[in-house]
């Protein structure tokens, strides 16, 4: 029984349903073979965003890792 295949939207490699990485956003389904691909997607769309439109995620993010950093040092000093 053949499984289903998905094709890379960066390098137009194609792979296994399972493998990969799939990223559902505003509507669309956007399908990498691996992690590399991925990030150079990512990489070109936060360069290409508008500023005042990606701000806001960009300052969510960085609070949100910053105090995941402060938890990980306090559990290792106790």
């Amino acid at each position: 029984m053949a499984g289903r295949y998905y094709q890379c939207i960066v390098c137009g490699r194609k792979f296994p349903e399972g493998q990969g990485i799939v990223i559902e956003k505003s509507g669309r389904v956007m399908h990498f073979h691996s992690r590399r691909c991925a990030y150079r997607f990512l990489r070109l769309v936060l360069e290409r965003a508008d500023d005042s439109c990606i701000k806001p995620a960009i300052d969510e993010v960085l609070e949100e890792f910053r105090r995941i950093l402060k938890e990980r040092r306090v559990e290792k000093v106790i």
